[in-house]
């Protein structure tokens, strides 16, 4: 079985440097075990990745229906959560899927209510009800335990998973994790342009990654969102933790990785920063670290089980 994870693994690693550091927060054995015990041969590039799983939806009662796709494989599944208005079908979710179909195990992917083929109105939407999109799945999509993979503000909710449902998350990884972000950028504008968000009711941020140069946030969803900030306390997840962050974002600091690795309680930490990735972190070589990191959790999970 190991021999097997390893081949799948092995057939995505690239034969040149890798432009990262690890930062370990904690006593484990982590990322360099498993590059150790790679197999040094030619492998190939990263794979296209190609949609296979059906879309379906969960119904709730009195909630927005949830459009998913869920591929069927062994423990620990793994569950992506996407950025702020990002879709199920990013670069990012459609290779975590690929690997995990690789590797045999389960996968989640989703849309937010309000955002892709999920049913409510993104003018409506908040972190607090994202937060219980987020719990809906894990809830009543999941078979037993789970490792997040939470991208921008995907890694914020996947703080607020986790410490919701202890016994069911146990392991984290951020890209880029967001947390508190929103709120703090916000906070950091001038009080003139603060009062004019407010009183227009939507902020229109400023992103290079947005097809009309701009993200329109509703002030709404800013104000909700400051009931769900975490880097103001300790945060009480306990479970392994990787933190992968790109030392060009120019949307989230790569130092915000660095609050979240601070505050949370767990001791198996590591924040990982590559030096010329910006937020998206969709290069080849960002997905082969993802991917890898998914794996060394994988393994390290199954040795403490066993």
């Amino acid at each position: 079985m190991a021999v097997a994870r390893l081949a799948a693994v092995a057939a995505w690693v690239p034969c040149r440097r890798w432009g990262w550091a690890a930062v370990p927060v904690g006593p484990h054995r982590g990322l360099s075990a498993l590059l150790a015990r790679i197999p040094q041969r030619a492998p190939r590039w990263l794979p296209a990745c190609r949609q296979k799983t059906s879309l379906s939806f969960l119904n709730r009662p009195d909630l927005p229906n949830l459009a998913y796709k869920k591929l069927k494989g062994k423990s620990p599944g793994i569950i992506f959560i996407p950025g702020y208005l990002s879709y199920m079908n990013g670069t990012k979710a459609l290779a975590i899927e690929e690997f995990c179909k690789s590797l045999g195990h389960a996968c989640i992917r989703f849309d937010y209510s309000g955002v892709g083929s999920s049913d409510g109105n993104s003018e409506e939407s908040t972190l607090g009800k994202w937060r219980k999109d987020v719990l809906s799945i894990i809830d009543d999509l999941a078979d037993g335990p789970q490792i997040l993979v939470g991208s921008s503000l995907g890694g914020w909710l996947m703080l607020h998973a986790a410490i919701a449902r202890p016994e069911k998350v146990v392991a984290l990884i951020g890209v880029a994790t967001a947390a508190d972000t929103l709120v703090t950028k916000f906070n950091q504008l001038p009080v003139e342009l603060k009062k004019e968000v407010e009183m227009k009711g939507v902020w229109s941020m400023p992103s290079k990654y947005s097809e009309e140069g701009v993200y329109n946030v509703q002030y709404s969803f800013i104000k909700e969102a400051e009931y769900h900030c975490l880097l103001h306390s300790p945060i009480p997840v306990n479970c392994p933790i990787r933190l992968l962050h790109g030392m060009k974002d120019d949307i989230v600091p790569w130092h915000t990785s660095m609050q979240v690795a601070d505050r949370v309680l767990s001791t198996d930490v590591d924040v990982i920063l590559r030096k010329h990735s910006d937020h998206r972190m969709k290069e080849k070589a960002d997905i082969q670290l993802l991917v890898y990191t998914i794996d060394d959790l994988i393994d390290k999970l199954s040795t403490i089980v066993n």
